[in-house]
């Protein structure tokens, strides 16, 4: 600000800043300390809120449904986080290329991202039906029997990860899209001239230079892959037998159908810090890829 001392600057910056400011600490600084401070606690939403020191998260510890509440989300982490990128990465690259209807394409794959998840895992639903959806009924055209799909436990999860791979594609596609449109023509004009294939361009010069791109995607959707939640709660109920339990789930659970709310913010906090040692493991990895 022109003309003003550096004390009067930062005071107006200050005035400027503070509505963000106050709805921050309102709407979110305050129930995160509150979720920290509930969860040294014995409460279920009626009665007094009983100190209970560290009971919660040696509960945690022992608890084998939280525990397998954890291998189902690493087991959808593991499906859905390459296949994902993989064909997000493979959509963009291919929406990059001169082409006619280009922008059709791009906003047509993008579309099932500002779609509800409510609509798309009814959708999804209705198409895994082992009686009358329509993947089995293709399936049968070619003399293959589908399976039960979201009724047996060995393919409940893949059904999760094809749909919530299905629907985060486009998003993923248009960051990567970002990334290629920021790499100079220069780069691929060089490389032809030394005799480089489009394979070789690919490996020497796309990825690299992707990398931060990369890295954020990686980043977003691991932290959005451990708080999956909507898709799982709308298909299978964290059914059959438990086989599509994860994090989230557990935690909604104990906190609004058995009413543990100390038990629950336990469990979100432990959320935190696994999704928090991920990033930094991450990071670390980023900064060595660096170099």
């Amino acid at each position: 600000m022109v003309g003003m001392t550096r004390k009067k600057t930062l005071f107006w910056l200050c005035i400027f800043l503070l509505p963000n400011l106050l709805g921050f600490l309102i709407f979110i600084g305050t129930p995160i300390l509150s979720s920290l401070v509930i969860s040294f606690t014995s409460w279920d939403l009626v009665g007094t809120i009983q100190f209970t020191g560290i009971e919660n998260y040696i509960r945690l510890v022992k608890d084998p449904d939280f525990w397998s509440a954890f291998k189902n989300t690493f087991l959808f982490i593991i499906g859905y986080l390459p296949l994902v990128m993989v064909l997000g990465l493979a959509a963009a690259l291919l929406l990059n290329q001169n082409m006619r209807f280009r922008a059709l394409f791009r906003a047509v794959y993008f579309l099932p991202v500002v779609t509800s998840w409510v609509a798309v895992s009814l959708v999804w639903k209705w198409l895994y039906n082992p009686n009358y959806g329509l993947i089995n009924y293709l399936l049968s055209l070619v003399g293959i029997t589908g399976p039960q799909w979201l009724n047996d436990p060995k393919t409940a999860m893949l059904g999760v990860i094809l749909t919530s791979a299905w629907k985060d594609i486009g998003f993923i596609m248009v960051l990567f899209l970002g990334g290629l449109q920021n790499i100079s023509p220069s780069y691929y004009e060089a490389a032809s001239i030394d005799g480089a294939n489009k394979l070789r361009m690919f490996w020497s010069i796309t990825l690299p230079l992707l990398t931060p791109t990369t890295f954020f995607v990686t980043i977003i959707s691991l932290i959005n892959s451990f708080q999956v939640f909507d898709q799982v709660m709308i298909m299978t109920e964290g059914g059959p037998g438990g086989a599509t339990t994860v994090l989230v789930q557990n935690i909604y659970n104990h906190a609004f159908r058995y009413f543990e709310m100390g038990y629950a913010s336990a469990m979100s906090w432990a959320l935190f810090l696994v999704i928090f040692i991920f990033t930094l493991i991450q990071m670390k990895l980023q900064k060595k890829g660096e170099y």
